[in-house]
């Protein structure tokens, strides 16, 4: 079988480029430790109350400028629902639903989650900008979806 020139040129250019994607997504992935989030943490969704950090929710000091703010999401509210975070803190959060699947969403900011039963979502934030910010859940979750809100309130 006869492979015209061009042909073998074109074949050898797409199998070089796919090789070089593949390796650089390979070495990206596993060299460089960048990969997707995965929900590694679970817990029990019957037990939350009772389980650290869910058992006192709550900002919570770790360091200077850095915070941890553990929020339990159930039955159409947030816990705790008025939160106050000083400016330029770097805020851990960490969020779990005790009953069904719930968004938790801070406009205005990167923070935009999915909580799930079972599972605790966490992301890493700094505040900025003082103010007031609202979270929302962005999931519909029932009747009272609708009234599902809380206060984030960033002081100098």
């Amino acid at each position: 079988m006869h492979i015209h020139k061009y042909e073998k040129i074109w074949l050898t250019f797409g199998i070089g480029c796919l090789i070089v994607f593949l390796t650089v997504v390979g070495v990206s992935a596993f060299a460089a430790g960048q990969q997707p989030p995965s929900c590694l943490t679970t817990i029990d969704p019957e037990k939350v109350d009772s389980t650290p950090p869910f058992d006192h929710p709550g900002l919570v000091k770790k360091g200077d400028k850095e915070y941890e703010l553990n929020i339990v999401v159930a039955a159409f509210s947030f816990t705790p629902n008025a939160i106050e975070i000083p400016k330029g803190a770097k805020v851990t959060i960490n969020v779990t639903s005790k009953d069904v699947i719930h968004g938790f969403e801070i406009p205005g900011t990167n923070v935009n989650m999915m909580v799930e039963p079972g599972y605790v979502n966490s992301l890493t934030t700094t505040f900025d900008k003082p103010g007031e910010y609202t979270i929302l859940c962005n999931e519909y979750c029932g009747a009272g979806h609708h009234m599902m809100t809380a206060r984030i309130k960033v002081v100098e």
